[in-house]
């Protein structure tokens, strides 16, 4: 019987509330029984509110079911997960930065040769963020942690449309050629945040 789902999640915080002398040895099991290292993707379709409002909730929901079909083959044959999504966002690990990346690319590529053959109205745009780390994983569920936070902060709100962002641990664990990639300042919400911009080639 698998124990990393929500419910197993909660009795052990609720026994960390209850008991905290007990603190530290329910912390180690909470970390033993979810904690997972990956390198998150968190993919947004960039003008929700616009085009919802311009075209109604159905064109988007379409849009989205579109987006779908097309990205989450493309995470699936890079090695990835789809751990849950969210309205017109998609979240996904992989084992290593490296494969990240190669969906984002391929994910941004896809969808701009089918935005092509579509009307400007129905075209879709992404915006992607990509961090690493640990994570409290819920199989199926949900996750947990910092650069997954980072990820989603890249991802959701700092990303243009068509823009791939690493977070800095993203970057240092990327694998291979980086001169792709240029450093990029962001001050949002009282935090100084340090990411990497793919360059689009020419």
């Amino acid at each position: 019987m698998k124990t990393n789902n929500r419910a197993n999640l909660e009795k052990l915080l609720q026994e960390r509330n209850e008991h905290p002398e007990r603190m530290a040895e329910i912390d180690e099991k909470i970390n033993a029984t979810f904690r997972k290292n990956y390198a998150i993707l968190v993919m947004d379709m960039s003008g929700f509110s616009r085009t919802t409002v311009r075209y109604g909730i159905i064109h988007f929901l379409a849009m989205i079911h579109r987006m779908h079909g097309i990205v989450k083959p493309i995470i699936s044959d890079c090695g990835g997960t789809v751990v849950k999504e969210e309205a017109d966002n998609i979240f996904a690990v992989f084992t290593d930065v490296k494969s990240a990346v190669e969906a984002a690319i391929d994910s941004v590529k896809q969808t701009a040769a089918v935005n092509t053959t579509l009307p400007p109205e129905m075209d879709i745009h992404l915006c992607i963020g990509i961090g690493c780390g640990d994570v409290l994983m819920l199989e199926g569920e949900d996750m947990y942690g910092s650069e997954f936070n980072l990820a989603s902060k890249l991802g959701e709100d700092l990303a243009e449309r068509g823009e791939i962002l690493l977070t800095s641990a993203a970057f240092e664990n990327l694998e291979g050629d980086k001169e792709d990639w240029e450093r990029v300042d962001f001050s949002i919400s009282g935090l100084e945040l340090v990411a990497y911009k793919r360059i689009l080639s020419a």
